[in-house]
């Protein structure tokens, strides 16, 4: 079973701030799993049926709240499914998401210096979510080590997993997906946790999981895989070798077919359509469950043709889209929510779709309307129970065959109501 092991960490008066990593861990070992039958969702779901205007659809979700929940694999995590509260891509995110009943588990993959592959979001968010610019050795070895905010200037870094070692990455201290633009100093950058968010869950020091370490235990819980290939931001091949992006794609492959994992549990994914394309002619088994991440008409003008685009992909053999949230809904004249166009012409090339990213937006009654994954929806948002509103039509209009979340238990939560 994958080990993540613990550090320790600083905390000073009203703020928290990493510890440089000793030279050994202290030796504290993530318990053995094994699959989690006792789905525990948590207050929020009912809190969120609580807000619902007064209607059908809050009538029968509420009917449910006595319901005995069930894991289901219409709810997939993202980032590991509690990246709400916990740092994302962690064993404790993971052991989250698994326990509000994420039926698919998800590693965003990524590669090191030494060619491992890592779980990380992005292969340049380590100043985001780790310590790195705390740890001024490795700090040092960023592609842009942190600068504190000047006048105007805001503070930044650029730490990208290709800039280490694996050995050095496991050193590191995974924390919430943030950081200060107004830092003067390492240890205030890694601030700036958003205020719908918390660090309350952070105060223990988790490794960055390995693909390695990522499948075994997942495996080891009884989940089915979504592995998502990160597009690099180094050039490729990388270091002017044979790392190609083709031998990157098959990298990924390779590592569940040495842990023995069977592709009917697995739906790699990618932004990279010549990804997807290569996984269908080299790995045709595993190309079968592939998920194109489609994210095509997010500039101005553009949507038309991400539709018209569906065509095309459909031809070549993708099965499953993944576009994000307001892709796939709109409001008609009567202010109510419906499919969109992509979500119409998706179904009209018997396309699958899953969708990206529910429990990411923060308040929906701030004014914001949900922010992007509201957009195309954001005049009919102006509540927290909102989101019900928005995933039911994903279920039975859109007829998504699946929803990533950072809080599973929203999605588990629908998904039992309705049989999914």
């Amino acid at each position: 079973m994958a080990t993540f092991q613990k550090l320790a960490i600083l905390c000073l008066g009203a703020s928290t701030v990493l510890a440089a990593p000793s030279d050994k861990h202290n030796g504290k070992k993530t318990p053995k799993v094994s699959p989690i039958k006792q789905i525990s969702l948590g207050p929020r779901p009912y809190w969120l049926v609580d807000q619902m205007d007064e209607g059908p659809l809050k009538k029968k979700l509420a009917s449910c709240s006595e319901k005995r929940m069930k894991p289901s694999d219409w709810s997939i995590s993202h980032r590991g499914g509690g990246t709400l509260q916990f740092p994302e891509h962690t064993y404790d995110s993971i052991i989250a998401g698994t326990r509000m009943g994420a039926g698919i588990q998800e590693c965003d993959v990524t590669f090191t210096k030494d060619l491992q592959l890592v779980c990380r979001h992005a292969q340049c968010d380590l100043h985001t979510t780790t310590n790195v610019v705390s740890l001024p050795e490795l700090n040092a070895k960023c592609t842009t080590p942190f600068q504190p905010a000047s006048g105007d200037r805001p503070a930044k870094a650029k730490c990208c997993t290709s800039d280490f070692t694996l050995a050095e990455i496991k050193t590191l201290c995974a924390k919430m997906d943030a950081s200060d633009p107004k830092a003067t100093t390492p240890e205030e950058y890694l601030g700036g946790t958003a205020s719908w968010r918390t660090d309350l869950y952070a105060k223990t020091c988790s490794e960055v999981p390995t693909l390695k370490e990522f499948i075994s235990l997942v495996d080891d819980l009884g989940l089915k895989f979504t592995p998502e290939l990160k597009a690099p931001e180094v050039p490729m091949p990388f270091n002017g070798g044979n790392y190609t992006q083709a031998a990157y794609a098959q990298h990924m492959i390779d590592e569940f077919k040495a842990a023995g994992i069977k592709p009917e549990r697995v739906w790699p994914q990618s932004f990279v359509y010549e990804d997807i394309l290569y996984w269908l002619k080299a790995e045709p088994k595993w190309g079968k469950q592939a998920v194109l991440l489609d994210e095509s008409g997010d500039e101005p003008g553009t949507f038309p043709s991400a539709v018209a685009r569906l065509k095309e992909y459909k031809k070549a053999g993708v099965r499953i889209v993944a576009p994000p949230l307001p892709y796939l809904v709109t409001v008609d004249k009567k202010g109510k929510i419906v499919p969109s166009s992509y979500a119409i012409e998706a179904k009209k090339q018997k396309l699958d779709i899953i969708t990206w990213s529910l429990e990411r937006s923060g308040w929906l009654s701030d004014g914001s309307g949900g922010g992007y994954y509201y957009a195309s929806v954001a005049n009919v948002t102006n509540g927290e129970g909102d989101v019900y509103n928005l995933l039911h039509v994903l279920a039975q209009d859109v007829g998504v065959i699946g929803v990533f979340s950072d809080w599973s238990a929203t999605v588990t939560y629908y998904a039992n109501c309705f049989g999914l």
